[in-house]
Order: structure tokens, then C-alpha cells, then sequence
């Protein structure tokens, strides 16, 4: 059994709207190994959603894909119908959505919903499945299941749903785990009761678990490699501890700034910014995609010397901590060079 659950190759996502073509992912590649977890942080309007629905293959009819390979468990499902899609979403894939109510099916309760995807996936139906359903629902720490499984969604907090909706997307067993945002709609105890239990499934079933977030502190929480994407790009990935003790993309400095750390912050001062505006990603950039957002980045603190070593084949990629595959990417020429950083060579084309 391959240890590479989900491996991705440069990701194109552009969408047709009235100003023009927008180029809402560039260009990314990424992977997740089993018993992983990948988070994609960002903000918002990055392309992160969009990323997770291009691999479910859930987008919007106008948007455009194109990749160069998407691969499940060592297997290609870049050419999948939408029938075979359909087979793999909630049985070998799942998802779990940032708000579960609009997920999950007002007009049923949570046993018929979650008895449907038994059969709809594994052909078991009757009492053996709702027997299933509930020792999954006890599982995710739902009391008393049996009683919960009569309920419909609207009569559960919202917590409790979000718990539902794990439970659903684990009957199958999954290979992989997509979570956009899963805790933004929660309030601070349940979402570190909801990392808490993704981090216990994730280990119990042993596999790999994409988490797209905007809260860094989530990513210090339940993370083992970290991606950084701004602008339709990943500026930065690599393990989860050297991020945040060496971030190298001025972008991810801006990040770090920005994480409020008790006993370290002087009161008097406001929290770390990065200024101006994601850039448009309609039309073509003529451009640094940084552009105008430099100004504190370039005097940051946080900005050591570091010996960038070019990727071979990726235009102003570099590594940065080989024995820890530590990327950066620089979007741009200028970028590189307001960045400050010395490479040892030049960058390949």
C-alpha cells in the first residue's frame, strides 16, 4: 500500500467572469502522505477552497481545471466520469465542510443520512447499518447516539453537527479527509475539541488529512507540513516546526506577525499587519504578485540570512532546508530580489 494518499501536479484553476479570465490557482502542486496531516493556509480569496473542490472534483460547471496529474492512493483519477467520481466522494475521499447545516440534509434525520451513504458505498442497510452509524456517532464522542441518530440537524448545536459530519465522512473508511475550515463557525472550545478528535481519528485510521484554515494557531495545533498560499500560488511549504521557526517568503513572515503570543507581545503596540490588498487575479500580472506589500516585510525582524538552492525545472523555486524539504517560491524576479536573500546560483528555467 502506497504511504502517498493524495499527490496533486501543477493545479490550474481559471473562471470566466465579466472583467475577463480569473486565474484563481496557479500553477500548485502538492501531496499528502498517510496518517499526514497537510494544512493550506491563506487568506481569504487565495484559491485554498477552491484547491479542495478541484480535487473532489466539485467545481462550478464555468471554472476550468487543469492539471497535469491528480493521483488517489498511487492510482490516476484525473480522467474519472462523474459516476466514478461519485463512487470515490464519501467513500475512498471525503469532505468536510465549513458549515455543516449546509451540508447536511434539513428534511432528514441523521440516521437516514448516514445509513444512505452505507448503502450507497458499501451495499449494508437495515439494522446493521444503523448499528454502524451509531457506534461511529459514539466513536466521535456523540452521547446518547441512539437518541441523537432520531434527530434532524436543525435540532443539534452546532457543534454537535460538525461531529456529525465527521462521523459521516468516516463510515467509509477514507483514504483521505479534505476539512475547509472545519472550527470557523464553532466557538474557541469546540474547535479545540473538533482538532482534538481529527488529530485521534487521523491516527486511529490511519489516514491522510488535508486541513485548509486561515488560523495559524490551528496549523501549530494539528499540523505536520504546512503550505502557504497567496495569490493562486504555494510561496512556502514544508514541515510544520521549520515554517515557524525559519519562515523564509516575506509573506509568511507577514503570517507569523500576526499570531498573538502570550507573554511575548508588548501591549502598547498593535498586532503585526501585512499592508495593502491581495492583488486582482483577473488577466495576466505585469507585476511582482507582492507588490506593495513589502514595505514592512523587507525590514522584518524575522529576515535572516538564507542560502536558497534553485530547484531544478522550477523557475524561482528554491530550498531552503533540504534535509527537511523546506520550499520557497518567489513569484517573480523582483520578487526575489526585494526579498533581500542571496541564492547560491542561478535559478533554473
Amino acid at each position: 500500500m502506497s504511504d502517498r494518499v493524495l499527490n496533486v501536479e501543477k493545479l490550474f484553476i481559471d473562471i470566466p467572469v465579466s472583467e475577463g479570465m480569473l486565474h484563481a490557482v496557479d500553477g500548485i502542486s502538492l501531496y499528502v502522505n498517510r496518517g499526514e496531516t497537510l494544512c493550506i493556509v491563506g487568506e481569504s480569496g487565495c484559491g485554498k477552497s477552491l484547491t479542495s473542490l478541484a480535487i473532489m472534483d466539485l467545481l462550478p460547471k464555468k471554472a476550468l481545471r487543469q492539471l497535469d496529474a491528480l493521483d488517489l492512493c498511487g492510482e490516476s483519477i484525473l480522467d474519472h466520469s462523474e459516476q466514478q467520481m461519485a463512487d470515490i466522494r464519501g467513500n475512498k475521499m471525503g469532505m468536510i465542510f465549513q458549515e455543516p447545516m449546509t451540508s447536511l440534509n434539513p428534511s432528514f434525520t441523521v440516521e437516514s443520512q448516514m445509513v444512505e451513504i452505507l448503502g450507497r458505498h458499501r451495499g449494508i442497510k437495515g439494522k446493521k447499518a444503523s448499528d454502524m452509524a451509531v457506534e461511529m456517532l459514539e466513536r466521535v464522542g456523540i452521547t446518547p447516539a441512539n437518541q441523537r441518530l432520531r434527530q434532524y440537524p436543525h435540532q443539534l448545536s452546532g457543534g454537535l453537527r460538525q461531529r456529525v459530519m465527521i462521523a459521516m465522512t468516516l463510515l467509509c473508511n477514507p483514504e483521505l479527509i479534505i476539512a475547509d475550515e472545519p472550527t470557523t463557525a464553532l466557538d474557541v472550545t469546540i474547535q479545540a475539541q473538533i482538532l482534538r478528535l481529527l488529530k485521534e481519528l487521523q491516527s486511529d485510521f490511519n489516514m491522510g488529512l488535508m486541513l485548509i484554515t486561515h488560523d495559524m494557531g490551528v496549523v501549530a495545533s494539528i499540523a505536520d507540513r504546512v503550505a502557504v498560499m497567496y495569490a493562486g500560488q504555494i510561496v512556502e511549504e514544508g514541515p510544520v516546526l521549520e515554517i515557524f521557526d525559519n519562515p523564509t517568503h516575506p509573506y509568511t513572515q507577514g503570517l507569523m506577525r500576526c499570531i498573538p503570543v502570550p507573554g511575548k507581545i508588548d501591549r502598547e503596540k498593535p498586532l503585526g499587519t501585512i499592508p495593502g490588498m491581495v492583488p486582482s487575479m483577473v488577466g495576466e500580472f505585469s507585476s511582482c504578485r507582492f507588490d506593495g506589500r513589502w514595505e514592512r516585510a523587507k525590514h522584518s525582524p524575522l529576515l535572516e540570512p538564507v542560502s536558497l538552492r534553485p530547484l531544478h525545472g522550477r523557475t524561482h523555486s528554491f530550498s531552503v532546508n533540504e534535509g527537511n524539504t523546506h520550499f520557497v517560491h518567489f513569484c517573480c524576479d523582483d520578487c526575489l530580489d526585494k526579498s533581500g536573500y542571496q541564492c547560491s546560483s542561478e535559478t533554473s528555467q
